[in-house]
């Protein structure tokens, strides 16, 4: 019986979406995660890069992601942060950094 998507999918799943409902056109052009835990929490660190329309929605999306609420079954985002963004070729290149816990 499969325990659905793991977290590094819902993370890329959820920031690709966000990114489309605002009109971005979101392509996850590079993801790792590792394994993150303390003495009372499991989770990941993920980083994950996007390639973006270069646009003022791109610029506001980027701008308000670390406020961002993200629903994600069984996990929370504990931190996320923008970490860099280049451009290249009328693309916006941005590379996310998320830490996941397990929400139990």
């Amino acid at each position: 019986m499969s325990r659905g998507p793991d977290a590094a999918t819902l993370v890329e799943r959820a920031l690709a979406r966000s990114a489309a409902e605002t009109q971005c056109d979101p392509v996850v052009t590079a993801a790792e995660w590792e394994s993150w835990a303390s003495v009372t929490f499991t989770g990941a660190r993920h980083r994950i890069e996007l390639s973006l329309s270069d646009g003022e929605a791109t610029r506001m999306w980027l701008a308000g992601l670390a406020e961002r609420e993200f629903a994600l079954p069984g996990h929370l985002v504990a931190d996320l942060e923008v970490a860099k963004v280049s451009a290249r070729a009328n693309r916006r290149i941005a590379t996310i950094h998320v830490l996941t816990v397990e929400d139990r």
